[in-house]
């Protein structure tokens, strides 16, 4: 406990953002933690483990638990699994204090290639088995209070970090302390962007037609009706900004990305070319086994509008489970929003007036 209260104390002296930010968590020593863990709302540890670290090293995981809860990791782990969720989580903590100049121990969990990015990234691209090496234990959606009686919500918790994080920022900049890592890193690891290609999978297997069916089976099956996974050919329509801002490189790299995402649900793509109006020798449509190719004499260059698009779809009496549309999002919006999702993917700052907005970088 005397090593903890002075690791502690130097942090707050010589780092007074992290220092700040463990000052939130109380210390306690449990005979249940094998290491050093935290709920959010305390810090609990081994006396053996912590005995057996460096004094930077144990710097270092009082700042490591302190900010898996300002970065709410305890928070925005939701469906993802959890033992890779706790990995992409030290990797994420583990690279931003690297870089502040602190010293992990030598088992932490750490690779450059991971640097400046939030856990969210991380986890997309981590391996299934990636979830031995933790050295802390992650207690964020258990209750080990140990004596402790406050009881906060999850959400509670959230709101109470976010103003710690805050206010520790905001004083450690004002005095000139927030060291040039964690500055540029706190952004984008509290509202992380997600890579455009994670984001796109997720949108689309959204729209999978896969579901439970009690139809009727053939006698051959049986006199029972039992659920059975049944599968529908999804519609896809595929809309490319033909104004002259987009590259081909980019129409190819783009339509590379569905080709190898729709055969997870099953999707038919209709793909449409437009500027200030639709390509007069479009559209073109691949079924779920054929590859998507760029049309060759694919043209554009003048105004951009998407009203044409919509007009179409809705002209051929569709419902397309989603329609994506590949632009700068500059150009003229219909007024309204369809009843069907749109994603738009975005090569540039412009905002969209509706529906779901993902940035190409």
């Amino acid at each position: 406990m005397r090593k903890l209260a002075a690791a502690r104390a130097r942090l707050a002296l010589e780092r007074p953002f992290v220092g700040a930010l463990v000052m939130h968590l109380p210390l306690v020593a449990s005979d249940r933690a094998r290491t050093i863990a935290t709920d959010a709302r305390a810090l609990y540890f081994s006396s053996a483990f912590i005995d057996g670290l460096s004094f930077a090293e144990t710097q270092f995981m009082l700042a490591h638990e302190a900010l898996h809860c300002a970065l709410g990791h305890f928070h925005r782990g939701r469906h993802r699994v959890r033992s890779r969720w706790d990995s992409a989580c030290d990797y994420c903590v583990n690279q931003l204090l690297a870089d502040d100049g602190m010293t992990p121990p030598a088992r932490a969990l750490l690779d450059p290639k991971y640097r400046g990015m939030a856990a969210e990234e991380i986890y997309a691209v981590l391996d299934e088995g990636a979830a031995e090496g933790l050295l802390d234990e992650h207690w964020f959606m258990e209750a080990h209070r140990e004596g402790l009686n406050e009881v906060l919500t999850t959400e509670q918790l959230q709101a109470e970090w976010q103003d710690r994080l805050a206010s520790s920022a905001l004083e450690a900049m004002q005095t000139g302390r927030l060291g040039p890592a964690l500055h540029e890193a706190l952004d984008r690891l509290v509202q992380p962007r997600l890579p455009w290609r994670t984001m796109l999978a997720r949108f689309l297997t959204a729209t999978g037609r896969d579901d439970y069916s009690f139809e009727r089976p053939s006698r051959r099956e049986g006199a029972a009706i039992l659920p059975g996974l049944r599968s529908a050919r999804a519609e896809v329509v595929v809309a490319l900004d033909t104004s002259g801002s987009v590259s081909r490189d980019d129409f190819r790299e783009f339509l590379d990305e569905i080709d190898a995402l729709r055969g997870q649900v099953h999707a038919r793509v209709t793909l449409v070319a437009c500027d200030a109006a639709l390509a007069p020798n479009g559209p073109w449509q691949f079924e779920a086994w054929e590859r998507i190719e760029l049309p060759p004499d694919l043209a554009g260059g003048g105004g951009t509008r998407f009203t044409p698009v919509f007009e179409w779809v809705c002209a051929q009496a569709m419902r397309p489970e989603a329609l994506l549309y590949f632009t700068d999002g500059q150009g003229e919006f219909p007024a309204n929003a369809p009843d069907y999702p749109v994603l738009w993917l975005v090569k540039g700052n412009a905002p969209v007036p509706w529906g779901e907005r993902v940035q190409l970088n």
